[in-house]
């Protein structure tokens, strides 16, 4: 009564002990009886004597094998229960986000790994391998979902637990994971090409599965996988259509491949570096065409400023240059400045600055420039647009020699002029735009002046 039910620590030695003791003394008490007991029994019942204390041996033994018995199967559930708590803990991560889940499935393999190396003969331990590989299957999870960025983290989990749990049960389950994740870090790669906010990043992905896995079938489909990511977005700059977003696709395809080392990404490379510069150029037309002429301005000058060997460059300067016009004049962002200026006869037009402040001259149509005039350092503000006595005012009378000038070779056609004069004063205007009709056999000037507000 006090030694069941059956633990997995035995019966208390003391306990033994004494159960030992009171053995030895109801045998010499029941001896010291039958010596001097008188015994008035027939013979044939004293043939009973024998069989019968043999069989008040064998109760107190077979209960004690019994018992061993039952603390071997205590200690196998208590071994199962283990194993039961180890599967629970399993279960309870799936759907975790891996790095939540990974200190529970270490606590988990903790306990796998004791089982099958410390109680390998138990009915736990034998369970081991096909616990690992009800394992494998649980935290591979994600690749059999196709969820590729989501299965790198847990497959390469897998893959090293050769470096932190014991080898031999682990047999040859690790190098099961090399060809899953192969197949992931290209699938989560390629599908991160021109995606800038992509996590993991495309290089990211692209550089380890070359890296890790150089001859892996995977890896050779990286190089055509990135030129046709090129080559789907500048046919998607040939339709026109969102050109901005193509353009900065184009550029994070740009800046993922020159961060990626392997050689047999160069010439993609290269691809890469002028699709990015095509598609910043048909960004910036395609904002001038849109009427979004203070991102035309932008994207123009950027462009200007990135790729200044680019032959595109100084039809990017002159869109920049119209584009800032039509900000203040929209007639003038009609149409495209042209990407070359006409052949034919050029007329002479002379701005000249007659007062105080430079001036940044701005003229597009035919063709389209900027000059820039120096400040006059004699001249001053006229008091108005008419004198007092009503007459006009005669701007740029004195001497030629006075006014800083610029002369510009004009083809014959319709210009947008715009004129941006620094600090001043107080002025009517700093900024002012005008129409100029340029006609053959004809020679112009243009006189720039700052009168008082009233």
């Amino acid at each position: 009564m006090l030694a069941l039910p059956a633990d997995v620590d035995g019966v208390p030695a003391g306990l033994l002990i004494g159960y030992g003791a009171f053995l030895l003394l109801a045998a010499a008490d029941g001896a010291r009886r039958g010596l001097r007991a008188t015994l008035g029994i027939s013979a044939s019942f004293r043939r009973l004597a024998l069989p019968l204390a043999v069989v008040l041996l064998a109760v107190p033994a077979g209960g004690s094998l019994a018992y061993g018995a039952a603390r071997d199967e205590a200690k196998e559930q208590a071994l199962l229960d283990r194993l039961t708590a180890a599967d629970t803990q399993v279960k309870s991560a799936d759907g975790l986000a891996f790095a939540k889940a990974e200190p529970i499935y270490r606590k988990a393999l903790d306990e796998y790994q004791d089982l099958g190396t410390k109680h390998p003969g138990s009915r736990a331990g034998k369970l081991v391998p096909e616990r690992l590989d009800a394992y494998y299957k649980t935290v591979s999870a994600p690749y059999e979902n196709e969820t590729y960025c989501e299965a790198i983290a847990p497959l390469k989990h897998l893959r090293g637990l050769s470096d932190s749990f014991d080898k031999d049960l682990l047999g040859a389950r690790p190098a099961k994971a090399d060809e899953p994740l192969a197949h992931s870090l290209y699938e989560c790669g390629t599908s991160a090409l021109g995606v800038d906010t992509a996590t993991p990043s495309a290089e990211e992905s692209l550089n380890e599965l070359l890296g890790t896995f150089p001859k892996s079938s995977h890896a050779t489909r990286v190089e055509p996988a990135v030129r046709a990511a090129i080559k789907t977005r500048t046919t998607a700059l040939d339709s026109g259509t969102e050109p901005c977003d193509t353009a900065t696709e184009l550029r994070t395809l740009r800046t993922s491949l020159k961060n990626m080392t392997d050689s047999s990404l160069e010439g993609a490379t290269r691809e890469a570096v002028k699709a990015a510069q095509r598609g910043d150029f048909a960004c910036g037309t395609g904002q001038f065409k849109e009427k979004d002429f203070e991102n035309a301005i932008k994207t123009m000058t950027a462009y200007a400023k990135d790729y200044p060997d680019s032959p595109q460059a100084a039809h990017a300067r002159s869109i920049a240059i119209a584009a800032e016009i039509a900000e203040e004049e929209p007639a003038a962002g009609k149409s495209l400045p042209p990407s070359k200026d006409p052949g034919g006869a050029r007329m002479v037009l002379v701005v000249s600055n007659d007062g105080p402040g430079e001036v940044e001259v701005l003229y597009t149509g035919p063709t389209t420039g900027k000059v820039t005039l120096k400040t006059c350092t004699t001249c001053t503000k006229y008091p108005g647009p008419v004198l007092s006595n009503g007459k006009k005012i005669k701007a740029c009378t004195g001497p030629a020699s006075k006014y800083p000038k610029a002369t510009l070779l004009l083809p014959a056609g319709d210009y947008h002029f715009l004129q941006k004069r620094g600090a001043s004063g107080t002025s009517i205007s700093d900024t002012k735009t005008s129409k100029v009709k340029i006609e053959p056999g004809y020679s112009y000037t243009n006189c720039l002046y700052v009168t008082s507000a009233f």
